[in-house]
């Protein structure tokens, strides 16, 4: 499966090969001369989703443009202790970008194949498995991206593209009925929480086109389907887990939004090595 990025890679590998580098990299230029060349092959070291490369290719190429760059696999591929890349240019720009490049494949294979797990867990219910905004600050456009290759699909990326009106707003605007005149003519799409039945009433009445089912027990999930009966798509959201996640999706619900995505996946084991 071959996704399309929509990442601005390079920005996001400038900011962290400053942070790595800092005024240089003190022992690859101590040790290697400058004209010196190498070839080097990425492995993906355990079975997961291939998700990255791009990110890992802006590195070396920061450091040096004329290297090359050879992709083994397609992002999105489930892989199992293989090479996924090989490359050729300094020697110097492959041993300083190497721990970039490999903190940033690293973490988005592991995004992209807790992913997978859950879409998996699901396959067969209709139910959407989506990211949330618990991201790590300053990469939620690759982690977003993680997850699409995953086989997931993104939920809001900012606070700018959707309106989601959450407790909190709630409390602040004394309820759904008051929340939502206020938003009446907003161009956005609306989503109100929901942690009761009472809420999910509400909200219908109110005309509210989607509402997000909080950490409500499945039980009550498939109430809130059949109260609703289509007249508002329902996300569930709350403390979603792989073990969880079927029954979840088994109520009814159009979306199932899991922060785990992002913010709990384990980076997965991948290394570089120079032939």
């Amino acid at each position: 499966m071959v996704v399309d990025t929509g990442v601005d890679f390079e920005r996001v590998v400038r900011a962290a090969l400053a942070e790595d580098l800092g005024r240089g990299d003190v022992t690859t230029e101590a040790t290697v001369d400058a004209a010196a060349t190498c070839e080097a092959q990425i492995l993906l070291k355990e079975p997961g989703v291939l998700c990255g490369l791009p990110a890992a290719e802006a590195v070396f190429r920061a450091l040096d443009p004329e290297s090359r760059f050879e992709p083994l696999a397609d992002e999105g591929a489930w892989l199992s202790d293989t090479p996924v890349a090989r490359l050729a240019g300094s020697t110097r720009a492959v041993l300083t970008g190497e721990r970039t490049a490999l903190n940033l494949l690293g973490r988005l294979c592991g995004i992209a194949t807790l992913t997978r797990q859950f879409v998996d867990a699901v396959e067969g219910t209709g139910a959407v498995i989506l990211d949330t905004r618990k991201t790590t600050p300053g990469l939620r456009a690759l982690e977003k991206y993680a997850v699409r290759c995953g086989g997931g699909r993104n939920h809001r990326f900012g606070l700018d593209d959707g309106i989601l009106v959450k407790d909190n707003h709630l409390r602040a605007a004394g309820g759904i009925r008051p929340a939502i005149e206020r938003l009446r003519g907003a161009e956005l799409p609306i989503e109100v929480e929901a942690e009761r039945l009472d809420d999910v009433r509400e909200a219908l009445a109110a005309g509210v086109e989607s509402i997000l089912l909080d950490n409500m027990p499945p039980a009550t999930m498939r109430e809130a389907v059949a109260l609703v009966a289509g007249r508002a798509t329902l996300e569930a959201s709350g403390g979603v887990s792989l073990e969880t996640v079927r029954e979840i999706a088994e109520t009814g619900v159009d979306f199932i939004s899991v922060g785990a995505l992002t913010h709990s996946a384990r980076s997965l084991d991948v290394s570089l090595e120079v032939l």
